[in-house]
């Protein structure tokens, strides 16, 4: 019996020992997926609210007074007032009316990095563009050189490496 007990206790000694080099090899796989991961979600929702931000802009702008923009389907003027342009970078960038100073629905998205831009196309001189006798504008509003805020920084190497965007156009119907 005492013979029999040896082979056993040496077996039980190396399975503890092989899941625990088992266990040693497998960490750094399983952490390199749990981070990894984590980045990959972060990226997919910081794109998305990019996407959601530039659409609520265009929104926005397509709500804005049709009179606000006389002048630029005829061919008078091909931009419409700063003040308006403003107030759509505003909302676009931190879904705020009236707060410049509310934080960016991405880190580090400044005004600079959305254009507004007014262009009048045929397939909206239909409905209340029959009555105004001209084209209706359509605003594109868009978003580039967005800089990705990575979840873990330098650790991954991708601070600053991508860059984001997002474009999204309407027809301007007023209220």
């Amino acid at each position: 019996m005492i013979g029999r007990s040896a082979p056993l206790r040496r077996f039980a000694s190396a399975t503890a020992a092989s899941a625990s080099v088992e266990f040693a090899l497998m960490v750094p796989m399983l952490v390199i997926l749990l981070f990894g991961g984590s980045e990959a979600g972060h990226f997919v929702w910081t794109q998305h609210k990019l996407v959601e931000a530039v659409r609520d802009g265009a929104r926005y702008a397509s709500r804005l007074p049709v009179v606000g923009f006389e002048g630029v389907c005829d061919g008078a003027s091909e931009t419409i007032s700063t003040d308006q342009v403003d107030r759509i970078k505003l909302v676009t960038r931190t879904g705020q009316l009236a707060a410049a100073g509310a934080q960016p629905v991405v880190p580090g998205w400044t005004d600079a990095q959305v254009t507004v831009t007014v262009t009048c196309q045929a397939f909206v001189d239909t409905g209340i563009y029959s009555d105004l006798g001209e084209a209706g504008p359509v605003v594109t509003v868009s978003a580039s050189g967005v800089s990705y805020p990575s979840l873990f920084r330098g650790l991954a190497g991708l601070s600053g490496a991508i860059n984001l965007s997002a474009r999204s156009s309407a027809a301007v119907i007023g209220i």
